[in-house]
């Protein structure tokens, strides 16, 4: 029996681990194009990528009585959102919802606001909702929220519900037009796991530290805890309890000399643990069965964002130990997957910004490379920005391999069944202000 129940949570921990934290979603466009939307982090920044800087204020003796009189006022709430409107279409095997048929279930809408309370003191929250085939079902959620005190450049503090900084573009996962891509690539930023990986509930300790004439180091540590629903248990099996107990990580990025250079590496732990029962033989107390997931995930990254060309890779190994107890009887099972991705994207003009990505992931190193233990994913993206407010993207898939897809979704059938080569289309239109 322990073999038996090994292995459906184990299934479980792939799931969970397969989607483990990241910095956002897909790539981001050069920084020097940000959009309107806030960044990931409300600390203000300068124009150059990542560079923390004071907010510039002019001399007490030359504010004019107007400004004096002004700088009374109580400080303004910056506030920013964005609506999406999606449609899938994919061949051979159903995606993230029913798209062979074309689903419209592919939509998000978010506001979030931040407030300065002083020249070091900010805080900022967003409310978002999405519908993603049964994923969202349109549920308002407080999606982030952080009290964030600067102390100086190199020293700051958060405490909230705070966006993981795990890789390249975890934080703007939640940022459509900070992107090119409708998808970020899903070895990575896995888009069914979002509401896993996105933010953390704790404290984080943050910094930027000149070290020239080498560049710059970004630093940022962080711990908490994850609260998420309950996982469903399958009958037999009855919910006990359901927590998790940590998450530490942290993420050191190296700004090189160059312009749009950086490169570095994110690392995290976490664990599930569950406890379930079996149906109770009397008089006897029901059975449990405990069962413990500790991950522990990292990351390599390399992007170079510069003169409107974005280069972009990261490189990882994730780990998940399954311990499983039931009674005096315990198993360990350990699965380590690869996830890996290279992307680029060059804006042609103002308002044409296509780029391309290859992503790889694997469940399992140790097993044979059979469809349902890999996939692999070219896309393609074209981004048109109408306005400064509203874009349109178009992006096509081609997929070998079927480990990211849902037997649920596809009328039950078995990953290892699924067709092996199919596509799947996107279009995806944002405003946002």
């Amino acid at each position: 029996m322990v073999r038996g129940i090994s292995r459906v949570f184990l299934a479980l921990a792939l799931v969970l681990g397969g989607g483990a934290s990241a910095r956002a979603e897909q790539p981001a466009p050069p920084r020097s194009t940000a959009v309107d939307a806030p960044p990931a982090d409300p600390a203000p920044t300068s124009s150059a990528v990542g560079t923390p800087a004071e907010e510039p204020t002019a001399p007490a003796e030359e504010l004019t009585a107007e400004e004096s009189r002004a700088s009374d006022r109580p400080l303004s709430v910056d506030v920013h959102g964005f609506v999406s409107q999606g449609f899938i279409l994919s061949s051979g095997n159903n995606y993230l919802a029913d798209s062979k048929r074309g689903s419209f279930e592919f939509n998000e809408a978010g506001i979030n606001f931040t407030k300065g309370l002083g020249d070091r003191l900010r805080v900022g929250l967003q409310f978002f909702a999405r519908d993603l085939g049964a994923v969202g079902n349109y549920v308002p959620k407080l999606d982030w929220f952080n009290l964030d005190y600067r102390l100086a450049d190199w020293l700051g503090i958060r405490a909230g519900r705070l966006k993981a900084p795990f890789g390249l573009y975890n934080e703007i996962n939640d940022i459509d037009s900070a992107r090119v891509p409708v998808l970020l690539p899903q070895s990575v930023y896995p888009t069914l796991n979002r509401d896993i990986l996105l933010a953390q509930t704790g404290g984080e300790v943050y910094g930027y530290v000149p070290i020239k004439p080498a560049g710059a180091l970004e630093y940022r540590l962080y711990g908490g805890t994850l609260f998420l629903d309950p996982p469903i248990a399958q009958p037999p099996l009855a919910l006990k309890s359901f927590r998790v107990p940590y998450v530490v990580g942290g993420r050191l990025m190296w700004e090189a000399p160059i312009e749009g250079l950086r490169v570095g590496g994110s690392v995290q732990a976490l664990r599930f643990d569950t406890v379930y029962t079996l149906p109770a033989t009397p008089p006897m107390p029901p059975p449990e069965i405990t069962i413990g997931i500790p991950f522990v995930l990292w990351l390599a990254s390399f992007e170079y964002a510069a003169h409107d060309l974005l280069l972009a890779a990261e490189y990882g190994r994730w780990k998940a130990d399954l311990e499983t107890t039931i009674g005096p009887v315990s198993k360990v099972d350990t699965v380590v997957n690869e996830r890996y991705y290279v992307m680029a994207a060059y804006r042609l003009s103002s308002w044409f910004y296509p780029g391309v990505y290859y992503s790889h992931l694997v469940e399992n190193v140790d097993k044979p490379m059979v469809r349902d233990n890999f996939q692999d994913d070219l896309a393609m993206t074209f981004r048109f920005d109408l306005n400064a407010h509203w874009l349109v993207k178009l992006e096509s898939h081609y997929m070998h391999g079927t480990l990211d897809l849902s037997p649920e979704l596809n009328d039950g059938t078995a990953k290892k069944l699924l067709q092996r080569d199919w596509g799947v289309f996107f279009v995806k239109t944002t405003a946002y202000f």
